[in-house]
């Protein structure tokens, strides 16, 4: 069997407590997901769920209290700065904001010279390096000497796509990365992650809300809920015929444009909320939010 480019074993993330008003706080539970070369693993889960947090801890940004985050067969649970560093070649992240996560007072051309440098290129090579990512991501090749407010939140994105991209890393943690979009954008660069990852081979954890996009990029779909992953698979079954009632609801709580077909699912979501509520209220817990 071959192994997959990454595996997350069991893992927990817990955020220590503040004296006696603010307990310790077990944000992620026994996590266990995989990726293969060249997958896409779509991870989706309502606000608060703890997606961020597994991305964040699988780039060193979270502290692991317990399991494993293997890469390449390399345990990276607790890897060091220099590690990093190192791992920074084969593992990158697109954030979810491009308004923020391009720095404004820099050129594109600097954005995208800054890994590349940082990696030793001398710099003849970057800018051949940069005019390919540039067209990679489908921008032109003058973009190179603007700033980032002259361009779309569309066209940032692309910008930060391009920097994620300038190592050529085996695996890129995208972190919401359309979800400050709108609907035709979004589109757009859910196709370009799609046409990159065809051409480079590139494996995506893709973080998401929004299940109607989890569905159009992913191969295989895990759903997380309150720290905990309650159920994956195949990303076509798991989104059409979810087995786990939190998935249900995230499936009739994705819009249709057929007016009908849209007040059944919200009178169906209604009818799980009750019954939800029902046996949280019968176990002692808190209702979730729905």
């Amino acid at each position: 069997m071959t192994q997959p480019l990454l595996g997350v074993e069991r893992l927990g993330v817990t955020y220590p407590g503040r004296g006696f008003r603010r307990p310790a706080s077990a944000v992620l539970k026994e996590v266990s997901i995989e990726i293969a070369h060249g997958e896409t693993l779509g991870l989706v889960g309502e606000s608060g769920s703890g997606k961020t947090t597994l991305g964040r801890a699988i780039l060193g940004l979270a502290p692991v209290t317990s399991g494993r985050i293997i890469f390449d067969g390399e345990d990276i649970s607790h890897a060091g700065r220099s590690e990093r560093r190192r791992l920074a070649k084969d593992l990158q992240v697109v954030f979810q904001d491009p308004y923020t996560s391009l720095n404004p007072a820099m050129t594109i051309e600097s954005i995208l010279a800054e890994p590349l440098q940082a990696a030793g290129a001398p710099t003849q090579e970057a800018r051949a390096r940069i005019r390919e990512l540039l067209d990679q991501v489908g921008l032109p090749a003058d973009a190179a000497r603007r700033l980032p407010r002259e361009f779309s939140g569309g066209q940032r994105q692309r910008v930060a796509i391009a920097r994620a991209l300038a190592l050529s890393p085996r695996l890129i943690v995208c972190d919401e990365p359309v979800s400050a979009l709108d609907l035709s954008t979004q589109a757009r660069v859910l196709d370009l992650f799609i046409e990159i990852q065809e051409r480079t081979g590139v494996a995506y954890l893709f973080v998401s809300h929004d299940l109607a996009v989890i569905r159009h990029i992913s191969h295989r779909v895990a759903v997380m809920y309150r720290g905990e992953i309650v159920e994956q698979g195949d990303a076509e079954l798991v989104t059409s015929e979810p087995e786990h009632p939190y998935t249900q609801r995230l499936l009739l709580a994705a819009p249709v444009a057929h007016p009908v077909r849209q007040e059944k699912r919200r009178a169906e979501r209604f009818r799980l909320r009750e019954l939800h509520r029902e046996q949280n209220l019968q176990s002692g817990a808190l209702p979730a939010r729905v």
